[in-house]
């Protein structure tokens, strides 16, 4: 058996490099010769990292392998936390709290008949002005970020204009330190008395997860065990880590149709290709950048290691989603791929609730962007994108692109 017995100058640093442009050198490495590694992590402690395909999903789909507990005082941790520890378990707090039946139907694309030609209205009214501006452009401030984050106002059901406001206190929240930092606290606050205040607005929220939650608040057995901030936190929540994710991914994308146009090309040929050229896509990106926590709650034998309750246990999606044992040519985007179970979305109890809409809203950006900007290319060599430091998603700090 594997043990931890490894002296602490030894273990490698997590986590890997930033650069989303480029997989790992070690995602490679490890996932070939130890799937299961021990690394240090950002704050000084020990951690397993799981870096093949197999193995990744035996974790996420086993639920002795805890994402709530990752946030326990006293555990070993990935990074310092930066939210409330309550806020960790959300969907746990959903289900808990009997929310899951409003918070589904929002992110259900059914939900909303009206949500596609809105979208579409959306990506096309922000291209438009990238357009009329003329190149280069900055995708992620004109396109990726604005665009996500519309759609989340409207899933949350808050004004659009308001999208700034909430993703700038997300650039706060989802920093990963080695230790807590004194603004960390009041961003969360800030933007939790936002959503209480419209929540309680006069007149009352009709629409989206706010509408939802104000219609199940008249029902007295459900006013009894909520709170509003239960509810603004809830709703806080789906919004940071949709708006972030969906802008991330978006950004991906570009970066990948920039860089090979033929795949661009092929879109605007054959648009009938877009549900499985945004899978692929989704397998192919390293946005995530950090590696998904769990802390073990009993001793459970991963491959030829045992770990014990207690230890902390990270994901690398990376090195699962580029694992030629399930992903022939990993490093090839393929839109014709036969089989694709990537772990994008993550697995077991915590897949994420929201996919299908993920893919909606991916699949009419990257449409509206191969019709509107042919000749999409990088205004710059790709080794010159700056990549975020110290975040919890790899992303450019500016987007620049030609056409």
């Amino acid at each position: 058996m594997t043990t931890s017995t490894t002296p602490r100058t030894e273990l490698p640093p997590f986590p890997l490099s930033r650069r989303g442009d480029v997989l790992p050198a070690e995602a490679e490495r490890l996932r070939a010769e130890q799937p299961v590694a021990r690394v240090r992590t950002m704050t000084g402690d020990e951690a397993w990292l799981v870096s093949n395909y197999q193995l990744a999903k035996q974790v996420l789909e086993d639920d002795r392998f805890s994402l709530k507990d990752t946030a326990n005082p006293g555990v070993p941790r990935q990074y310092a936390l930066t939210i409330p520890p309550e806020v960790v378990n959300n969907m746990g707090n959903i289900n808990s709290a009997g929310l899951r039946d409003a918070v589904m139907k929002t992110l259900s694309p059914r939900a909303d008949r009206e949500l596609g030609s809105w979208l579409e209205a959306q990506a096309h009214g922000l291209l438009d002005r990238v357009i009329a501006e003329g190149a280069p452009a900055d995708l992620r401030d004109a396109f990726a970020e604005p665009y996500s984050a519309a759609l989340h106002c409207r899933l949350i059901g808050i004004p659009t204009d308001d999208w700034r406001r909430l993703m700038s206190g997300i650039d706060v929240a989802f920093i990963t330190s080695p230790q807590p930092f004194e603004g960390s606290t009041p961003n969360w606050y800030k933007d939790l008395g936002y959503l209480l205040d419209r929540l309680n607005a006069d007149p009352a929220p009709t629409r989206g997860l706010l509408g939802r939650f104000v219609e199940l608040r008249r029902s007295p057995e459900v006013s009894e065990q909520v709170s509003d901030e239960l509810l603004a936190t809830v709703a806080l929540s789906l919004f940071g880590a949709g708006a972030v994710s969906t802008s991330a991914f978006l950004q991906h994308a570009i970066i990948a149709l920039a860089q090979q146009p033929e795949l661009a090309d092929r879109l605007r040929a054959e648009p009938a290709v877009i549900g499985r050229a945004v899978d692929e896509l989704l397998r192919y990106n390293l946005s995530i950048g950090d590696a998904l926590p769990r802390i073990a709650l009993a001793d459970v034998k991963l491959g030829e290691v045992e770990i014990r309750a207690g230890e902390l246990v990270l994901v690398l999606i990376e090195g699962a989603n580029y694992d030629p044992e399930v992903f022939p040519e990993p490093e090839k985007i393929d839109f014709d791929r036969v089989s694709n179970p990537h772990l994008a979305f993550g697995g077991g109890r915590h897949f994420c609730p929201a996919s299908a809409l993920g893919r909606t809203h991916a699949e009419i950006a990257l449409t509206a962007l191969v019709q509107r900007l042919p000749g999409l290319r990088l205004a710059l060599p790709v080794e010159q994108l700056a990549w975020r430091p110290g975040f919890i998603k790899r992303l450019p700090e500016r987007l620049p692109v030609l056409w």
